[in-house]
């Protein structure tokens, strides 16, 4: 490509000087007035020209180039080594730019299939992998239960204790944990109950069939209502707590899952009850950026049925 700043139809020297002047001294002018008509010599084909300067002249485009790898930097990769979700987060960036990151394909070290990461994506279309997945780690949850599924991810127990206080600081009520991780055996049993009672396709409405629950990961909690005993999770959408965990669940790492009107992306109907940790970051990426479902948030394809 030509140098913009000199067109290619730049004025030329007269023709005539080449034959009235003897080689030697034709050579010299025309250099001369070459450099008049500040119009460059011809050089070797081989050396390019020097490019113009980004945003020179107006209308000149200058080619984008991709941002460097995020993975790539140390901060990353020691925080992946530690297993500290937040912390690789914040390594990028922040939450929006983790997300724009893998979003656009940059960062590979990164994988939404990973159920070990709090970023992980479990749905009609994505099984966790392997499906018979146990998490390492779980803990006991920090606050009243009423089922006998009391574990749940350490960093989601700790967000779920914190939030449980300050709803009832806040005189919302009180919070109630009906239950959060589910063995894949348990979670057999749960969807084969559904399928028996309601049918196949009721039951893929309302519970995820074995190897294919965010429960599985426990990183996902169902909550109930207890300020005057604690009812079940099917009562639990428009009491003081479900309004609260509504508008304030992002500030502690969890999102409603599966909010009115995104059945036809989540494929399940709404659940104000179900809440699914994230972290703090991230959740508050998704809550600024206006996100109702996480596979929008990762650009990911809607999943409103199975393959199969």
């Amino acid at each position: 490509m030509s140098d913009a700043r000199y067109p290619r139809h730049a004025s030329r020297p007269h023709r005539a000087l080449s034959v009235a002047l003897p080689i030697g001294i034709a050579v010299t002018a025309l250099g001369a007035l070459w450099a008049l008509a500040d119009v460059p010599m011809a050089v070797d084909a081989a050396v390019p020209p020097v490019p113009a300067a980004a945003g020179e002249l107006p209308g000149v485009e200058v080619a984008s180039t991709l941002a460097a790898d995020p993975c790539a930097d140390t901060a990353v990769a020691g925080a992946l080594d530690a297993g500290d979700d937040e912390a690789v987060v914040a390594a990028f960036g922040g939450g929006a730019a983790f997300r724009e990151a893998v979003v656009a394909g940059n960062a590979p070290c990164i994988s939404l299939a990973d159920p070990t990461r709090a970023w992980v994506v479990v749905n009609k279309a994505r099984p966790l992998v392997p499906t018979d997945y146990v998490p390492a780690d779980l803990v006991a949850s920090p606050i009243q239960q009423t089922t006998a599924s009391r574990l749940i991810h350490p960093d989601a127990a700790t967000a779920l204790g914190a939030m449980s206080t300050d709803l009832a600081d806040a005189g919302a009520g009180s919070l109630g944990m009906n239950n959060s991780y589910r063995s894949y055996r348990l979670q057999v049993s749960n969807y084969t109950g559904f399928v028996s009672t309601e049918g196949q396709e009721n039951a893929d409405r309302g519970s995820a069939r074995p190897g294919f629950s965010e429960h599985q990961t426990g990183l996902a909690v169902d909550v109930v209502a207890c300020s005057a005993g604690c009812g079940e999770i099917a009562g639990f959408g428009g009491t003081p707590e479900s309004d609260w965990v509504a508008a304030h669940a992002w500030e502690y790492g969890f999102i409603v899952r599966y909010e009115s009107g995104a059945t036809g992306t989540t494929g399940y109907e709404p659940e104000p009850w179900h809440l699914r940790y994230i972290g703090p970051s991230l959740a508050a990426a998704y809550h600024e950026g206006g996100y109702h479902t996480l596979e929008a948030f990762f650009g990911l394809p809607a999943a409103p049925d199975y393959a199969h």
